[in-house]
């Protein structure tokens, strides 16, 4: 077992250490406007919050985005932030931001929000974006059935990426709990967008994840930190997820992990192509294609639209 792929804990487990216009606009700086309209969605309960600055050059700064995301009017689980399309035939690129401020290279539930979002303002069943992870194709049939292509599964140590080469990522030598009798061990790593951990275990309601997800989503074996799953083979055709996310924590639904569960269970031969993925906010529909492609499909729901107002600062800041 390599160094840096066993924690050993005491037996006692003590853990150490849409789219609207932008108003308020009334300066030229590159800051983001004291008053900023966005969209609140949820893809099966994962929250989504949507602001669209395709008309604007104005950029949000990590401590704009970790206000936004602590006020209770536009909480959110992931920010899909809209700037002007990179790339012919897209409709926008999109920065994605969890709510400690750090980026994130893909988001499946956010993306058929906006998806489903774009396709109400423009008639448009069929649209493309951008995001750092590549070109994101969505299909938009009605609220409770949107289709994203979250592209091609990468499975090569060094493209998830890991800190120490790993020939079969199907199961690497990661273990939490003592040698003799590990907790949770030997899990599947996949990049779908971000990098995930899949731990294969009977019940996923009988691991503490708000204990064991933190701890292990900043393992060294993840150099940019990972996504944690819990999941459970129900049959061919269904798995039981949970999910940490990095950058947010527990959240009712994550699409990105759904994926990276699904293809990671294919890979192990134990479900079909087509799969069903139970997560606490509901079911999602994964298929892994012949051509390497994974699309997801699932709910979204439109909350409201409001304005967030950025805290004046102190006199003398």
């Amino acid at each position: 077992m390599a160094a840096l792929s066993a924690l050993q804990l005491p037996a006692a487990f003590v853990f150490l250490g849409c789219l609207g216009h932008i108003t308020g606009m009334t300066d030229s700086s590159t800051t983001a406007p004291a008053r900023l309209q966005f969209h609140k969605m949820n893809g099966l309960g994962n929250e989504i919050v949507i602001v669209d600055l395709r008309r604007s050059a104005k950029q949000l700064t990590s401590a704009d985005v970790r206000a936004m995301a602590a006020a209770p009017r536009s909480h959110f689980d992931q920010l899909m932030v809209l700037h002007p399309p990179r790339s012919p035939g897209t409709e926008a690129f999109v920065t994605i931001f969890n709510s400690d401020g750090s980026e994130s290279s893909a988001c499946g539930n956010g993306t058929r929000c906006i998806g489903w979002l774009e396709s109400r303002n423009t008639g448009r069943p069929q649209l493309s974006f951008e995001t750092k992870a590549g070109h994101l194709e969505v299909t938009v049939e009605d609220l409770d059935r949107v289709t994203v292509d979250m592209g091609e599964p990468r499975f090569d140590w060094n493209e998830i990426p890991l800190a120490e080469p790993f020939h079969d990522t199907r199961a690497i030598e990661l273990q939490i709990g003592p040698i003799e009798a590990p907790v949770l061990h030997s899990p599947s790593v996949v990049n779908v967008g971000n990098p995930h951990a899949i731990f294969w275990v009977d019940d996923v309601d009988a691991h503490d994840l708000a204990r064991f997800g933190p701890l292990l989503e900043n393992h060294p074996i993840f150099p940019e930190r990972a996504n944690i799953s819990l999941a459970q083979v129900l049959s061919r055709d269904g798995i039981k997820l949970r999910v940490w996310e990095r950058g947010t924590g527990i959240t009712k639904a994550c699409g990105t992990a759904a994926c990276a569960a699904a293809v990671a269970a294919m890979r192990k031969k134990l479900v079909n192509r087509t799969v069903t993925v139970h997560l606490p906010g509901g079911p999602l529909v994964v298929a892994w294609t012949e051509r390497n492609r994974i699309l997801m499909t699932g709910p979204v729901e439109y909350e409201y639209e409001d304005a967030w107002t950025r805290a004046p600062l102190a006199a003398g800041a």
